[in-house]
């Protein structure tokens, strides 16, 4: 009895058919790669320091009421301290000279009571010189980033059990709409608060849509293209939205017109629903036979070869069995129900957890670089090359020993020895060279782990795996701020984690079934027959 593949192998691989389903579905990726890091910009603190106008001073009063103080060896104005002004102010209208007749360490400091002053060398706003989110509110600006990503957690969660339940396609668009929406909705915030709210609403669209647009992919199209679509082709998607980030982000230096801008290309995707077929593999797994063999005789006439009379007749879709599964639903649960199944779904979210890695990094290489719009572009450019090897791994080797390899070579740069090497040496090329092959290590190791995520788990609960997974990957980016965050205490704490998560991860991986040149499965028994 013939499988899937086989039944529509008179397609061919790469008509026109299967061309638009590719180009359309990478496209759809692009809002998550400016999407994901847009906090980067909204969220940045600029240079600042306590407000003070409004009050008669001589000049050098006026550039000594605000204390001095030594950061990272540098000497900078405090950021939220200032002298008293009503002592200023006395002592200026006597005359006295600051420095001379005042000792100013002896002068009794203040917080910034009438608000901050903002550089805007690089940015024109950001939220946190919107909403003042600075000194005794400073948590508020790594919470921001922490509310968008549970969010994202939540939205990846629900969006693939959704997608198993309605289908790949509605929930592709739901999640764009959503994006799009919400985005747009940011630039009206009144407040942080209102501000939070639409932030964590957007944040549910976000990576939902991706992993909706990769589940459908990767059952749409077959053979060497569903690897190279499910591998370089989704990553490249989002690696061209990243790069575009900057790009926009430099020439549009306030939040508002930068949030504007990103979600306005969104409304183009609205002639991509009458582009975009539903997954025929979905519609027979739900036993909806008429509408899956409609999009193969339409994919046919787009690639202008003959279908047959009946399409799916030999399929292993109409066997009794899978009549029986077409009318049964399946959830979250059943990835934890069978000992297999629950084994390769707990090893799989432990693997995931890397992704902590991944985000980590994308947001500590944005300060590699003074001019953050440079380090940000250099952080999505190192993504292009790390996506091509992990194309070239799926198609050409084992899937488990590749991650091992790529995410023990992730360590180069996490372990604390190394770091240290660089910092004693001062050698910023090296820092930054050694920061890239992190990148590019943990970049090539994610993506991966989703192309495999896919090939693991059958029709009926894909998209289901796919968004559990993503949703636990969803759990490390909530934490990589505060991880980061665990280096004021000891320098090399977030780098000893990290290091030492690669390395289990990596381990770990060894104990999940190979899927390398096995077809993917349609059935819960075809999964069992391979992990057995």
């Amino acid at each position: 009895m013939k499988d899937y593949t086989e039944t529509i192998g008179f397609l061919g691989q790469w008509g026109r058919f299967q061309q638009i389903v590719f180009f359309s579905l990478i496209a759809t990726i692009m809002p998550n790669g400016f999407g994901a890091f847009t906090l980067v910009f909204l969220t940045d603190t600029p240079s600042h320091h306590c407000l003070v106008s409004g009050i008669n001073l001589t000049e050098d009063w006026r550039k000594s009421v605000i204390p001095i103080r030594e950061v990272d060896g540098k000497q900078e104005l405090s950021r939220c301290s200032r002298y008293r002004l009503d002592v200023v102010r006395n002592l200026s209208a006597q005359g006295y000279i600051p420095g001379m007749d005042v000792n100013l360490t002896d002068l009794e400091e203040e917080g910034c009571v009438d608000g901050w002053s903002y550089s805007k060398d690089i940015y024109e706003s950001t939220i946190v010189s919107e909403f003042d989110l600075v000194c005794s509110n400073q948590w508020k600006q790594p919470f921001t980033s922490t509310v968008f990503f549970v969010g994202v957690l939540l939205g990846s969660f629900f969006s693939g059990q959704l997608s198993d339940r309605y289908g790949r396609k509605p929930i592709l668009f739901a999640a764009l709409a959503l994006q799009t929406v919400f985005t747009f909705a940011q630039v009206f915030s009144g407040s942080w608060i209102m501000f939070l709210i639409i932030l964590f609403i957007n944040g549910l669209g976000q990576m939902s849509n991706f992993v909706a647009a990769l589940v459908l992919g990767s059952e749409v199209l077959t053979g060497k293209v569903r690897v190279l679509y499910s591998s370089l082709g989704t990553c490249l998607g989002f690696a061209i939205g990243y790069m575009i980030l900057p790009l926009l982000a430099y020439f549009l230096r306030d939040w508002k017109s930068l949030s504007l801008a990103l979600s306005l290309p969104c409304v183009a995707y609205i002639p991509f629903w009458w582009l975009m077929p539903e997954s025929p593999r979905w519609l027979l797994s739900q036993g909806r036979v008429e509408e899956a063999e409609a999009i193969i005789r339409t994919a046919a006439k787009w690639n202008k070869v003959q279908a047959p009379r009946i399409i799916f007749e030999d399929c292993v879709f109409q066997t009794e069995k899978m009549q029986t599964h077409s009318k049964e639903h399946y959830n979250v649960f059943d990835l934890l129900r069978q000992s297999s199944i629950r084994a390769t779904t707990l090893i799989l979210c432990f693997v995931f957890t890397m992704i902590v890695g991944y985000y980590s990094l994308s947001f500590n290489t944005a300060q590699l670089h003074e001019n953050p719009y440079i380090s940000c572009f250099i952080s999505a450019v190192v993504e292009i090359p790390a996506y091509i090897s992990s194309w070239l791994a799926l198609l050409y080797l084992p899937r488990r020993f590749t991650y091992l390899i790529r995410v023990l070579s992730l360590t180069v740069y996490l372990y604390p020895q190394t770091k240290q090497m660089y910092y004693s040496l001062d050698l910023s090329n090296l820092s930054l060279a050694l920061e890239m092959l992190g990148k590019y290590s943990i970049t090539t190791g994610s993506s991966l782990m989703f192309a495999y995520t896919a090939e693991l788990y059958p029709t009926v609960l894909r998209n289901t795996a796919t968004g559990i997974s993503n949703t636990v990957s969803r759990i490390g980016s909530c934490i990589a701020p505060l991880l980061l965050s665990l280096g004021m205490y000891y320098k090399y704490l977030p780098h000893i984690i990290l290091g030492t998560l690669a390395v289990v991860a990596a381990f770990a991986a060894l104990f999940l079934p190979e899927s390398f040149k096995k077809p993917l499965p349609e059935t819960i028994e075809q999964m069992h027959r391979r992990e057995r």
